[in-house]
């Protein structure tokens, strides 16, 4: 017997995570994004991450089309950009209201995150609502500040300490 969908959505809400937005562009949908909240680190040598993206996500096609994304882990500063690659806008003017360039691998990379990461797809799995996308970093972009984070359904940012 598994839990069940509600119960699992409360206890998933007590892990806090970074907020990233995912990007790709391909021939036939052009440039796309969503915010995530589901993206790890797997592998040092390859270097490579994965991030869950939902069945129903258009972006996720994007991606599949192109076989290249780049992840853009947001700061504090970006809650705007979050809540605009969430859903609600059009891809268009998603990226019209926010700072972007196209990377290396063509992916649009956010001007203002942390740190970009520009990955070429390795592996698709499969799993219940989600594809788990694996991609192995092909560049990397850091910048400054503190990460947005996402916890109990409300965003967070760190506490300073002495």
């Amino acid at each position: 017997m598994t839990v069940a969908a509600d119960e699992f959505k409360k206890a998933m809400q007590l892990w806090a995570s970074g907020v990233c937005v995912v990007t790709t562009q391909s021939d036939r949908m052009g440039i796309q994004g969503m915010t995530v909240t589901a993206f790890t680190s797997v592998s040092v040598e390859p270097p490579q991450i994965l991030v869950c993206l939902n069945d129903s996500a258009e972006t996720g096609e994007g991606i599949h089309e192109s076989q290249y994304f780049a992840v853009n882990l947001l700061t504090a500063n970006q809650q705007n950009s979050s809540n605009e690659f969430a859903g609600g806008s059009s891809q268009q003017q998603r990226f019209e209201n926010t700072a972007w360039q196209p990377g290396i691998t063509g992916a649009p990379v956010l001007s203002d995150s942390l740190m970009s990461l520009e990955c070429k797809v390795v592996e698709r799995i499969r799993a219940g609502t989600h594809w788990i996308v694996i991609g192995e970093v092909q560049a990397s972009i850091l910048g400054s500040g503190e990460p947005l984070l996402y916890y109990r359904g409300a965003y967070r940012q760190l506490a300073e300490t002495d």
